[in-house]
Protein backbone atom coordinates (compact mmCIF):
# COMPACT_ATOMS: atom_id res chain seq x y z
CA UNK A 1 0.00 0.00 0.00
CA UNK A 2 0.94 3.64 -0.40
CA UNK A 3 -0.27 6.76 1.38
CA UNK A 4 -1.14 10.12 -0.11
CA UNK A 5 -0.70 12.76 2.58
CA UNK A 6 -3.37 15.47 2.58
CA UNK A 7 -3.52 16.36 6.26
CA UNK A 8 -0.87 16.32 9.02
CA UNK A 9 -0.92 17.02 12.74
CA UNK A 10 2.28 18.44 14.23
CA UNK A 11 3.11 18.69 17.94
CA UNK A 12 6.78 18.53 18.92
CA UNK A 13 8.89 19.25 21.99
CA UNK A 14 12.13 19.06 20.01
CA UNK A 15 11.50 21.82 17.48
CA UNK A 16 14.77 21.47 15.56
CA UNK A 17 14.00 21.54 11.84
CA UNK A 18 10.24 21.61 12.33
CA UNK A 19 9.61 25.02 10.73
CA UNK A 20 11.40 24.04 7.51
CA UNK A 21 9.69 20.63 7.47
CA UNK A 22 6.28 22.22 7.97
CA UNK A 23 6.97 24.76 5.21
CA UNK A 24 7.90 21.96 2.83
CA UNK A 25 4.72 20.03 3.71
CA UNK A 26 2.65 23.15 3.21
CA UNK A 27 4.23 23.78 -0.20
CA UNK A 28 3.22 20.25 -1.15
CA UNK A 29 -0.40 21.20 -0.43
CA UNK A 30 -0.67 19.39 2.90
CA UNK A 31 -3.01 20.94 5.49
CA UNK A 32 -1.32 21.49 8.86
CA UNK A 33 -2.90 21.08 12.30
CA UNK A 34 -0.96 21.91 15.43
CA UNK A 35 -1.10 22.54 19.18
CA UNK A 36 0.31 24.83 21.84
CA UNK A 37 3.88 26.02 21.42
CA UNK A 38 4.30 24.30 18.06
CA UNK A 39 1.20 26.06 16.72
CA UNK A 40 2.52 29.45 17.86
CA UNK A 41 5.96 28.80 16.36
CA UNK A 42 4.52 27.84 12.98
CA UNK A 43 2.17 30.84 12.95
CA UNK A 44 5.04 33.20 13.85
CA UNK A 45 6.90 31.86 10.82
CA UNK A 46 4.04 32.68 8.47
CA UNK A 47 2.55 29.22 8.05
CA UNK A 48 -1.12 28.61 7.48
CA UNK A 49 -1.89 26.22 10.34
CA UNK A 50 -5.12 25.13 12.05
CA UNK A 51 -5.23 24.90 15.83
CA UNK A 52 -6.34 21.55 17.26
CA UNK A 53 -9.16 23.16 19.26
CA UNK A 54 -10.65 24.42 15.97
CA UNK A 55 -10.69 20.83 14.69
CA UNK A 56 -12.15 19.27 17.83
CA UNK A 57 -14.48 22.13 18.71
CA UNK A 58 -13.19 21.77 22.25
CA UNK A 59 -10.66 24.03 23.98
CA UNK A 60 -7.42 22.85 25.53
CA UNK A 61 -7.94 22.29 29.26
CA UNK A 62 -6.28 21.23 32.51
CA UNK A 63 -3.17 23.32 31.80
CA UNK A 64 -2.73 21.62 28.43
CA UNK A 65 -3.10 18.06 29.75
CA UNK A 66 -6.04 17.56 27.40
CA UNK A 67 -5.55 18.78 23.83
CA UNK A 68 -5.59 15.94 21.32
CA UNK A 69 -7.46 13.27 23.29
CA UNK A 70 -10.60 13.60 21.19
CA UNK A 71 -12.43 11.39 18.63
CA UNK A 72 -11.99 13.98 15.87
CA UNK A 73 -8.23 13.45 16.22
CA UNK A 74 -7.99 9.76 17.05
CA UNK A 75 -10.74 8.58 14.72
CA UNK A 76 -9.10 10.58 11.94
CA UNK A 77 -5.86 8.73 12.62
CA UNK A 78 -7.23 5.24 13.28
CA UNK A 79 -9.79 4.91 10.48
CA UNK A 80 -8.67 2.23 8.02
CA UNK A 81 -8.75 3.59 4.50
CA UNK A 82 -9.36 0.13 3.06
CA UNK A 83 -12.55 -0.44 5.08
CA UNK A 84 -15.58 1.34 3.68
CA UNK A 85 -17.50 1.18 6.97
CA UNK A 86 -14.60 2.94 8.77
CA UNK A 87 -14.53 5.73 6.21
CA UNK A 88 -18.31 6.07 6.22
CA UNK A 89 -18.35 6.19 10.04
CA UNK A 90 -15.95 9.13 10.26
CA UNK A 91 -17.71 10.88 7.37
CA UNK A 92 -21.04 10.59 9.17
CA UNK A 93 -19.48 12.30 12.22
CA UNK A 94 -17.87 15.05 10.19
CA UNK A 95 -14.35 13.72 10.88
CA UNK A 96 -11.63 14.10 8.27
CA UNK A 97 -8.73 11.62 7.98
CA UNK A 98 -5.31 12.57 9.31
CA UNK A 99 -2.58 11.07 7.12
CA UNK A 100 0.55 12.10 9.00
CA UNK A 101 1.33 12.43 12.71
CA UNK A 102 4.50 14.39 13.52
CA UNK A 103 5.18 13.99 17.23
CA UNK A 104 8.10 13.97 19.59
CA UNK A 105 7.44 13.65 23.26
CA UNK A 106 7.66 15.80 26.38
CA UNK A 107 11.27 15.95 27.62
CA UNK A 108 10.89 13.42 30.44
CA UNK A 109 14.52 12.29 30.36
CA UNK A 110 15.85 15.85 30.26
CA UNK A 111 13.63 16.80 33.21
CA UNK A 112 14.88 13.86 35.28
CA UNK A 113 18.50 14.77 34.51
CA UNK A 114 18.00 18.48 35.13
CA UNK A 115 19.44 19.57 38.45
CA UNK A 116 16.76 20.69 40.86
CA UNK A 117 13.83 18.95 39.16
CA UNK A 118 11.13 17.93 41.62
CA UNK A 119 8.92 14.87 41.39
CA UNK A 120 6.08 17.20 40.36
CA UNK A 121 8.23 18.55 37.50
CA UNK A 122 9.02 15.02 36.39
CA UNK A 123 5.40 13.86 36.50
CA UNK A 124 4.22 16.91 34.53
CA UNK A 125 6.67 15.90 31.79
CA UNK A 126 5.07 12.51 31.30
CA UNK A 127 3.43 12.85 27.89
CA UNK A 128 -0.05 11.37 27.49
CA UNK A 129 -1.51 12.66 24.22
CA UNK A 130 1.73 12.28 22.28
CA UNK A 131 2.24 8.55 22.88
CA UNK A 132 -1.46 7.97 22.25
CA UNK A 133 -1.27 9.59 18.82
CA UNK A 134 1.99 7.84 17.98
CA UNK A 135 0.56 4.44 18.88
CA UNK A 136 -2.66 5.15 16.96
CA UNK A 137 -0.75 6.18 13.85
CA UNK A 138 1.65 3.25 14.15
CA UNK A 139 -1.26 0.83 14.47
CA UNK A 140 -2.72 2.26 11.25
CA UNK A 141 0.69 2.47 9.56
CA UNK A 142 -0.52 1.35 6.11
CA UNK A 143 -2.51 4.57 5.92
CA UNK A 144 -0.78 7.01 8.27
CA UNK A 145 2.84 8.14 8.38
CA UNK A 146 4.06 8.38 11.97
CA UNK A 147 7.03 10.74 12.32
CA UNK A 148 8.88 10.69 15.67
CA UNK A 149 12.31 12.16 14.93
CA UNK A 150 13.78 15.10 12.97
CA UNK A 151 16.08 12.57 11.28
CA UNK A 152 13.03 11.20 9.44
CA UNK A 153 11.99 14.52 7.86
CA UNK A 154 14.31 14.36 4.85
CA UNK A 155 13.51 10.84 3.57
CA UNK A 156 9.80 11.59 3.91
CA UNK A 157 10.11 14.79 1.89
CA UNK A 158 12.18 13.06 -0.77
CA UNK A 159 9.45 10.46 -1.35
CA UNK A 160 6.64 13.00 -1.32
CA UNK A 161 8.46 15.14 -3.89
CA UNK A 162 9.52 12.25 -6.11
CA UNK A 163 6.37 10.12 -5.97
CA UNK A 164 3.66 12.29 -4.42
CA UNK A 165 3.06 9.57 -1.85
CA UNK A 166 4.79 7.37 0.73
CA UNK A 167 5.49 3.70 0.02
CA UNK A 168 4.86 0.77 2.32
CA UNK A 169 8.55 0.17 3.02
CA UNK A 170 8.98 3.67 4.47
CA UNK A 171 5.64 3.54 6.32
CA UNK A 172 6.61 0.19 7.87
CA UNK A 173 9.98 1.50 8.99
CA UNK A 174 8.39 4.59 10.53
CA UNK A 175 5.92 2.35 12.37
CA UNK A 176 8.72 0.20 13.79
CA UNK A 177 10.67 3.24 14.94
CA UNK A 178 7.51 4.70 16.48
CA UNK A 179 6.88 1.69 18.69
CA UNK A 180 10.53 1.69 19.77
CA UNK A 181 10.12 5.38 20.67
CA UNK A 182 7.05 4.81 22.86
CA UNK A 183 8.47 1.62 24.36
CA UNK A 184 11.69 3.34 25.40
CA UNK A 185 9.77 6.36 26.70
CA UNK A 186 7.54 4.17 28.85
CA UNK A 187 10.55 2.17 30.05
CA UNK A 188 12.26 5.38 31.20
CA UNK A 189 9.15 6.40 33.15
CA UNK A 190 8.71 2.92 34.63
CA UNK A 191 12.35 2.71 35.70
CA UNK A 192 12.25 6.12 37.37
CA UNK A 193 9.00 5.48 39.22
CA UNK A 194 10.00 1.98 40.24
CA UNK A 195 13.25 3.40 41.60
CA UNK A 196 11.27 5.82 43.76
CA UNK A 197 8.30 3.73 44.81
CA UNK A 198 8.73 0.15 43.58
CA UNK A 199 10.75 -2.95 44.38
CA UNK A 200 14.33 -3.94 43.65
CA UNK A 201 13.24 -6.67 41.24
CA UNK A 202 9.85 -5.76 39.67
CA UNK A 203 7.75 -8.37 37.86
CA UNK A 204 8.90 -6.93 34.53
CA UNK A 205 12.24 -5.13 34.26
CA UNK A 206 12.26 -1.96 32.14
CA UNK A 207 15.54 -1.30 30.35
CA UNK A 208 15.61 2.07 28.55
CA UNK A 209 18.56 2.31 26.18
CA UNK A 210 19.78 4.84 23.63
CA UNK A 211 22.12 3.95 20.79
CA UNK A 212 25.58 5.47 21.10
CA UNK A 213 26.88 4.05 17.83
CA UNK A 214 26.93 1.12 15.46
CA UNK A 215 30.12 -0.91 15.76
CA UNK A 216 32.18 -2.33 12.92
CA UNK A 217 31.43 -5.84 14.21
CA UNK A 218 30.98 -7.78 17.42
CA UNK A 219 33.40 -10.07 19.22
CA UNK A 220 34.23 -11.53 15.82
CA UNK A 221 33.96 -10.08 12.29
CA UNK A 222 31.00 -12.32 11.41
CA UNK A 223 28.90 -10.74 14.20
CA UNK A 224 27.05 -7.41 13.98
CA UNK A 225 27.03 -5.11 17.01
CA UNK A 226 26.00 -1.73 18.39
CA UNK A 227 26.67 0.16 21.64
CA UNK A 228 23.81 1.47 23.78
CA UNK A 229 23.75 3.56 26.94
CA UNK A 230 21.38 3.96 29.84
CA UNK A 231 20.64 7.71 29.87
CA UNK A 232 19.99 7.74 33.63
CA UNK A 233 23.18 6.10 34.90
CA UNK A 234 25.02 8.77 36.87
CA UNK A 235 28.72 8.92 37.66
CA UNK A 236 31.70 8.05 35.54
CA UNK A 237 30.90 5.40 32.91
CA UNK A 238 32.34 4.05 29.69
CA UNK A 239 29.16 5.19 27.90
CA UNK A 240 29.94 8.82 28.79
CA UNK A 241 33.57 8.87 27.66
CA UNK A 242 34.67 11.24 24.93
CA UNK A 243 36.82 9.84 22.12
CA UNK A 244 39.28 12.53 21.15
CA UNK A 245 41.48 10.56 18.76
CA UNK A 246 41.80 7.29 16.92
CA UNK A 247 39.87 4.81 14.83
CA UNK A 248 36.45 3.49 15.78
CA UNK A 249 36.05 1.59 19.00
CA UNK A 250 35.39 -2.12 18.71
CA UNK A 251 33.02 -4.29 20.74
CA UNK A 252 35.98 -5.84 22.56
CA UNK A 253 37.57 -2.43 23.19
CA UNK A 254 34.42 -1.29 24.98
CA UNK A 255 34.31 -4.42 27.17
CA UNK A 256 37.93 -3.90 28.19
CA UNK A 257 37.40 -0.18 28.74
CA UNK A 258 34.46 -0.88 31.03
CA UNK A 259 36.47 -3.34 33.13
CA UNK A 260 39.54 -1.10 33.26
CA UNK A 261 37.53 1.91 34.43
CA UNK A 262 35.74 -0.28 36.98
CA UNK A 263 39.07 -1.29 38.52
CA UNK A 264 40.54 2.21 38.56
CA UNK A 265 37.44 3.52 40.32
CA UNK A 266 38.46 1.46 43.39
CA UNK A 267 41.71 3.35 44.02
CA UNK A 268 42.41 6.78 45.49
CA UNK A 269 46.19 6.90 44.98
CA UNK A 270 47.62 7.38 41.47
CA UNK A 271 46.81 4.04 39.83
CA UNK A 272 47.10 2.42 36.42
CA UNK A 273 45.50 -0.74 35.13
CA UNK A 274 46.54 -2.61 32.01
CA UNK A 275 43.61 -4.60 30.60
CA UNK A 276 43.55 -7.49 28.14
CA UNK A 277 40.56 -9.61 27.21
CA UNK A 278 38.47 -8.37 30.19
CA UNK A 279 41.14 -9.32 32.73
CA UNK A 280 43.85 -7.08 34.16
CA UNK A 281 47.37 -8.14 33.22
CA UNK A 282 48.86 -5.32 35.28
CA UNK A 283 47.84 -3.09 38.17
CA UNK A 284 49.84 -0.74 40.36
CA UNK A 285 49.51 2.34 42.53
CA UNK A 286 52.38 4.77 42.91
CA UNK A 287 53.46 8.21 44.08
CA UNK A 288 52.56 9.60 40.65
CA UNK A 289 50.84 8.32 37.53
CA UNK A 290 54.07 7.59 35.68
CA UNK A 291 55.32 5.34 38.48
CA UNK A 292 51.94 3.62 38.59
CA UNK A 293 51.81 3.06 34.83
CA UNK A 294 55.40 1.90 34.34
CA UNK A 295 55.02 -0.54 37.25
CA UNK A 296 51.66 -1.86 36.06
CA UNK A 297 52.86 -2.40 32.50
CA UNK A 298 55.93 -4.29 33.73
CA UNK A 299 53.78 -6.89 35.51
CA UNK A 300 53.15 -8.80 32.27
CA UNK A 301 54.49 -6.89 29.25
CA UNK A 302 53.98 -9.91 26.96
CA UNK A 303 50.23 -10.00 27.62
CA UNK A 304 50.03 -6.20 27.52
CA UNK A 305 50.61 -6.15 23.75
CA UNK A 306 47.49 -4.48 22.30
CA UNK A 307 46.07 -3.57 25.70
CA UNK A 308 43.63 -1.03 27.11
CA UNK A 309 45.17 1.30 29.70
CA UNK A 310 43.24 3.24 32.32
CA UNK A 311 44.86 5.99 34.39
CA UNK A 312 43.07 7.59 37.33
CA UNK A 313 45.11 10.77 36.96
CA UNK A 314 45.67 13.04 33.96
CA UNK A 315 48.11 11.56 31.47
CA UNK A 316 51.37 13.52 31.73
CA UNK A 317 54.13 13.83 29.14
CA UNK A 318 56.45 11.33 30.80
CA UNK A 319 53.74 8.66 30.84
CA UNK A 320 52.74 9.54 27.28
CA UNK A 321 56.31 9.00 26.01
CA UNK A 322 56.28 5.55 27.64
CA UNK A 323 52.88 4.70 26.12
CA UNK A 324 54.00 5.92 22.68
CA UNK A 325 56.73 3.27 22.60
CA UNK A 326 54.23 0.42 23.02
CA UNK A 327 51.37 -1.08 21.02
CA UNK A 328 48.31 0.13 22.92
CA UNK A 329 44.73 -0.03 21.67
CA UNK A 330 43.09 2.46 24.06
CA UNK A 331 44.14 4.98 26.71
CA UNK A 332 41.58 6.23 29.23
CA UNK A 333 42.31 9.22 31.47
CA UNK A 334 40.39 12.03 33.14
CA UNK A 335 42.29 14.42 30.84
CA UNK A 336 45.63 14.92 29.06
CA UNK A 337 48.25 17.47 30.02
CA UNK A 338 49.48 20.04 27.44
CA UNK A 339 51.43 18.47 24.58
CA UNK A 340 50.35 14.91 25.34
CA UNK A 341 47.65 14.71 22.68
CA UNK A 342 49.99 16.06 20.00
CA UNK A 343 52.46 13.32 20.91
CA UNK A 344 50.04 10.40 21.12
CA UNK A 345 47.99 11.45 18.08
CA UNK A 346 51.00 10.62 15.94
CA UNK A 347 49.93 7.00 16.48
CA UNK A 348 46.91 7.00 14.18
CA UNK A 349 45.34 3.77 15.46
CA UNK A 350 45.47 4.43 19.20
CA UNK A 351 42.15 5.52 20.72
CA UNK A 352 42.42 8.33 23.25
CA UNK A 353 39.46 8.52 25.62
CA UNK A 354 38.72 11.31 28.08
CA UNK A 355 36.30 10.81 30.97
CA UNK A 356 36.04 14.56 31.68
CA UNK A 357 35.48 13.56 35.30
CA UNK A 358 37.69 12.31 38.14
CA UNK A 359 38.25 8.57 38.52
CA UNK A 360 38.10 7.15 42.03
CA UNK A 361 35.89 5.70 44.76
CA UNK A 362 34.15 9.00 45.47
CA UNK A 363 32.87 9.15 41.88
CA UNK A 364 31.54 5.62 41.55
CA UNK A 365 27.79 5.05 41.39
CA UNK A 366 26.54 1.49 41.74
CA UNK A 367 23.83 0.30 39.35
CA UNK A 368 21.97 -2.91 38.61
CA UNK A 369 24.04 -5.38 36.59
CA UNK A 370 22.10 -7.07 33.80
CA UNK A 371 23.44 -9.91 31.68
CA UNK A 372 21.76 -11.50 28.67
CA UNK A 373 21.45 -15.27 28.55
CA UNK A 374 19.70 -17.37 25.94
CA UNK A 375 16.02 -16.56 26.25
CA UNK A 376 16.28 -14.21 29.22
CA UNK A 377 18.20 -11.81 31.42
CA UNK A 378 19.92 -12.04 34.78
CA UNK A 379 19.81 -9.01 37.06
CA UNK A 380 21.80 -8.44 40.23
CA UNK A 381 22.82 -5.58 42.45
CA UNK A 382 26.34 -4.23 42.18
CA UNK A 383 27.21 -4.26 45.85
CA UNK A 384 30.70 -3.99 47.22
CA UNK A 385 31.56 -5.13 50.74
CA UNK A 386 34.30 -2.82 52.05
CA UNK A 387 36.91 -4.63 54.05
CA UNK A 388 37.84 -3.10 57.39
CA UNK A 389 41.32 -4.30 58.39
CA UNK A 390 40.13 -4.48 61.97
CA UNK A 391 37.50 -7.06 61.01
CA UNK A 392 39.82 -9.46 59.19
CA UNK A 393 39.69 -12.84 60.88
CA UNK A 394 43.17 -14.17 61.52
CA UNK A 395 42.87 -17.98 61.36
CA UNK A 396 46.55 -19.03 61.44
CA UNK A 397 49.07 -19.16 64.26
CA UNK A 398 50.92 -16.25 62.72
CA UNK A 399 49.12 -12.96 62.24
CA UNK A 400 50.06 -10.89 59.21
CA UNK A 401 52.36 -7.92 59.64
CA UNK A 402 51.07 -4.42 58.91
CA UNK A 403 53.01 -4.46 55.65
CA UNK A 404 51.35 -7.75 54.70
CA UNK A 405 47.90 -6.42 55.64
CA UNK A 406 48.35 -3.42 53.33
CA UNK A 407 49.42 -5.69 50.48
CA UNK A 408 46.57 -8.14 51.19
CA UNK A 409 43.99 -5.37 50.97
CA UNK A 410 45.44 -4.21 47.64
CA UNK A 411 45.39 -7.82 46.42
CA UNK A 412 41.76 -8.16 47.50
CA UNK A 413 40.76 -5.12 45.43
CA UNK A 414 42.49 -6.68 42.43
CA UNK A 415 40.93 -10.12 42.94
CA UNK A 416 37.45 -8.57 42.87
CA UNK A 417 37.95 -7.70 39.20
CA UNK A 418 39.59 -10.87 37.85
CA UNK A 419 37.50 -13.61 36.29
CA UNK A 420 37.07 -16.63 38.54
CA UNK A 421 38.57 -18.89 39.55
CA UNK A 422 41.20 -16.29 40.32
CA UNK A 423 44.38 -16.08 42.35
CA UNK A 424 46.61 -13.01 42.41
CA UNK A 425 50.07 -12.36 43.86
CA UNK A 426 50.92 -8.87 45.05
CA UNK A 427 53.86 -7.01 46.54
CA UNK A 428 53.11 -3.71 48.19
CA UNK A 429 50.81 -1.85 45.81
CA UNK A 430 51.54 -3.70 42.60
CA UNK A 431 50.46 -6.96 41.05
CA UNK A 432 53.17 -9.57 40.57
CA UNK A 433 51.24 -12.46 39.03
CA UNK A 434 47.61 -12.87 37.97
CA UNK A 435 45.93 -16.22 37.46
CA UNK A 436 42.48 -15.76 35.92
CA UNK A 437 39.48 -17.73 34.77
CA UNK A 438 40.58 -21.30 35.43
CA UNK A 439 38.31 -24.24 36.15
CA UNK A 440 40.59 -25.24 39.05
CA UNK A 441 41.84 -22.82 41.70
CA UNK A 442 45.20 -24.55 42.01
CA UNK A 443 45.72 -24.01 38.26
CA UNK A 444 45.09 -20.29 38.79
CA UNK A 445 47.79 -20.31 41.47
CA UNK A 446 50.20 -22.03 39.09
CA UNK A 447 49.42 -19.59 36.28
CA UNK A 448 49.91 -16.61 38.61
CA UNK A 449 53.41 -17.93 39.32
CA UNK A 450 54.08 -18.66 35.67
CA UNK A 451 52.96 -15.20 34.52
CA UNK A 452 55.01 -13.35 37.12
CA UNK A 453 57.68 -11.17 35.57
CA UNK A 454 59.68 -10.96 38.81
CA UNK A 455 60.40 -13.35 41.68
CA UNK A 456 57.24 -14.08 43.68
CA UNK A 457 59.18 -14.69 46.87
CA UNK A 458 57.77 -12.46 49.61
CA UNK A 459 54.47 -11.73 47.87
CA UNK A 460 50.97 -12.10 49.30
CA UNK A 461 48.06 -13.94 47.72
CA UNK A 462 44.36 -13.15 47.31
CA UNK A 463 41.76 -15.70 46.27
CA UNK A 464 38.30 -14.52 45.23
CA UNK A 465 36.60 -17.58 46.76
CA UNK A 466 37.55 -20.22 49.31
CA UNK A 467 40.15 -22.93 48.71
CA UNK A 468 38.34 -26.26 48.23
CA UNK A 469 41.60 -28.14 48.92
CA UNK A 470 44.98 -27.38 50.43
CA UNK A 471 46.75 -27.71 47.05
CA UNK A 472 46.31 -24.00 46.28
CA UNK A 473 48.07 -23.09 49.54
CA UNK A 474 50.86 -25.57 48.82
CA UNK A 475 51.32 -23.98 45.39
CA UNK A 476 51.46 -20.54 47.02
CA UNK A 477 54.16 -21.77 49.39
CA UNK A 478 56.23 -22.97 46.42
CA UNK A 479 55.89 -19.43 45.01
CA UNK A 480 57.21 -17.94 48.27
CA UNK A 481 53.90 -16.37 49.37
CA UNK A 482 53.95 -15.22 52.99
CA UNK A 483 50.29 -14.32 53.60
CA UNK A 484 46.87 -15.14 52.10
CA UNK A 485 43.51 -13.37 52.08
CA UNK A 486 40.42 -15.37 51.17
CA UNK A 487 36.71 -15.54 52.05
CA UNK A 488 36.80 -18.79 54.02
CA UNK A 489 33.76 -21.03 54.28
CA UNK A 490 35.01 -24.30 52.79
CA UNK A 491 34.20 -27.62 54.47
CA UNK A 492 37.99 -28.12 54.33
CA UNK A 493 38.91 -24.80 55.96
CA UNK A 494 40.79 -26.61 58.75
CA UNK A 495 42.84 -28.55 56.20
CA UNK A 496 43.65 -25.30 54.38
CA UNK A 497 44.55 -23.50 57.63
CA UNK A 498 46.76 -26.39 58.68
CA UNK A 499 48.59 -26.14 55.35
CA UNK A 500 49.20 -22.43 55.89
CA UNK A 501 50.52 -23.11 59.40
CA UNK A 502 52.84 -25.82 58.09
CA UNK A 503 54.33 -23.29 55.67
CA UNK A 504 54.56 -20.53 58.28
CA UNK A 505 52.07 -18.35 56.39
CA UNK A 506 49.59 -15.87 57.78
CA UNK A 507 46.02 -16.28 56.58
CA UNK A 508 42.97 -14.06 57.04
CA UNK A 509 39.31 -14.62 56.19
CA UNK A 510 37.13 -11.79 54.88
CA UNK A 511 33.82 -13.62 55.27
CA UNK A 512 32.65 -12.47 51.82
CA UNK A 513 33.16 -13.83 48.33
CA UNK A 514 34.04 -11.67 45.31
CA UNK A 515 33.63 -14.32 42.63
CA UNK A 516 33.19 -13.09 39.02
CA UNK A 517 31.77 -15.82 36.86
CA UNK A 518 32.50 -13.98 33.66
Amino acid sequence: MVTTVKRAIISVSDKSGIVDFAKDLSELGIELISTGGTYRLLKENGLDVVEVSDVTGFPEMLDGRVKTLHPKIHAGILARRDLQDHMQAIKDKGIEPIDMVVINLYPFKETVLKEGSTLEDIVENIDIGGPSMIRAAAKNYHSVAVVTSPSQYQPILEQLRDKGELDDALLSRLMSEAFITTSNYDAMIALQMNGRFGTLFPESYPVPMEKVQDLRYGENPNQKAAFYRDPFTPGNTVAKMEKIHGKELSYNNILDMDKALDICMDFEKPTAVVMKHTNPCGLASGNDIYEAFSTAYAVDPLSAFGCVICLNRNCDMKTAHDIAEKFVEVVIAPDYEPGVLELLEKKKNIRLMRTNAPIGPAYRVREMKIKKVQGGYLAQTDEDVPIDPKNLEVVTKRAPTQEEIDALLFAWKLAKHVTSNCVVYVKGERAVGIGAGQMSRVDSAKIASMKANEPTEGSVMASDAFFPFRDGVDEAARAGVTAIIQPGGSIRDEEVIDAANEHGMAMVFTGCRVFRHG
